[in-house]
């Protein structure tokens, strides 16, 4: 769902622009409560694997693909502050290095993908866990509703500043049934995979899960008959921090092989905002991308001919440069509230 330039007017775009540099804002504020000695190292790891799972581009229908937001797997995995900092990571350099995603619509891309997902998953997220029974069956079933809703509700956003600031002329009605009926299905995907990595990293490290902490259900110990609560623990053994190093590792040789390997299986054909912009006509006024020139614009190393080693090398590079950047955001971040506690 990059929306390039073009799809919405200037006025609009810039309004855009200044709401989600004030959600960044907040999130950077936000993030300092969130970011500690189990998120902040996992964090920037959480940008780069959202990077490399938007290349798999997966087909929801004849002749559409969708591809994942990583709202709500953010927010689930790091926390929502920090959540909006990743996804805003990952299209500034999507727009910058691969010319994914148009740069005078970079704010319209935060607002949509990063800020209406992520408020949308991880409040729906939290309401679930709460009625749900506690325990990581909840986590899972309460990720996959969470990621699911969300995207649909990214695709109610765009149309609504589609109908404040749509450069072309097409019924939003229209707009709104195509984007949230494609999106639906979409989400579908997104929320499978989702599921499939919260679950993963909660039966392997479930303290890394933010979202997760303080659900495990209480120990209950048989006294006379009748099931009571254990008392706690005085004391709880530290966890291994060479765990949380495993899962790193692991999670960033997954990156690499998914953006250099994977990708190039992908499908090819035109992600949801595409489709419907091009049957509905809202793409009739789209601009060239400014950084079209870009050596690694459309996800490909400039003279680089054969097109799977072209793929995977730009895909190595965004891993390599997104985990680099989002780790550098988040270092400071935490530096910062360290520095604050001092």
């Amino acid at each position: 769902m990059h929306v390039p330039d073009g799809f919405i007017n200037l006025p609009v775009s810039a309004t855009a622009g200044v709401v989600a540099a004030g959600a960044v804002a907040v999130s950077l504020r936000g993030a300092r409560r969130e970011l500690d000695e189990r998120t902040a190292p996992l964090a920037g790891l959480i940008a780069a694997f959202i990077f490399a799972v938007q290349m798999l581009n997966f087909p929801v229908a004849a002749g559409t693909s969708g591809h994942l937001l990583g709202g709500a797997l953010a927010a689930i995995l790091v926390g929502p502050f920090t959540g909006v900092l990743c996804i805003a990571v990952v299209l500034l350099l999507q727009g910058i290095l691969f010319a994914d995603g148009g740069l005078t619509a970079l704010g319209v891309n935060i607002l949509v993908m990063g800020v209406v997902t992520v408020v949308v998953a991880y409040a729906l997220f939290r309401l679930l866990v709460k009625v749900l029974p506690r325990g990581r069956r909840s986590v899972a079933v309460a990720s996959f509703v969470a990621a699911l809703v969300s995207v649909p509700a990214a695709a109610a956003a765009f149309t609504l500043l589609y109908a404040i600031g749509g450069t072309t002329d097409v019924p939003i009605g229209t707009v709104l049934s195509a984007m949230v009926g494609v999106h639906v299905l979409i989400g579908i995907g997104e929320a499978v995979i989702t599921m499939l990595t919260v679950g993963a990293v909660v039966a392997v490290r479930p303290d890394l899960v933010y979202g997760a902490r303080g659900l495990s259900a209480p120990l209950k110990l048989r006294v006379g008959g009748e099931l009571v609560d254990a008392e706690p623990a005085s004391a709880v053994a530290p966890v291994s921090t060479g765990s949380a190093r495993h899962v790193w590792i692991a999670g960033l040789a997954a990156s690499v092989v998914l953006a250099g390997v994977v990708s190039f299986y992908a499908s090819a054909s035109p992600d949801g905002l595409e489709k419907v912009a091009a049957d509905q006509g809202i793409d009739r006024k789209v601009e060239d991308h400014a950084a079209a020139d870009s050596p690694l614009a459309d996800y490909g190393v400039k003279d680089v001919d054969d097109a799977r080693l072209s793929g995977g090398l730009a895909g190595v590079i965004g891993v390599g440069a997104t985990v680099a950047a989002g780790t550098g955001v988040f270092w400071v971040v935490r530096r910062r509230r360290t520095v604050e506690e001092v």
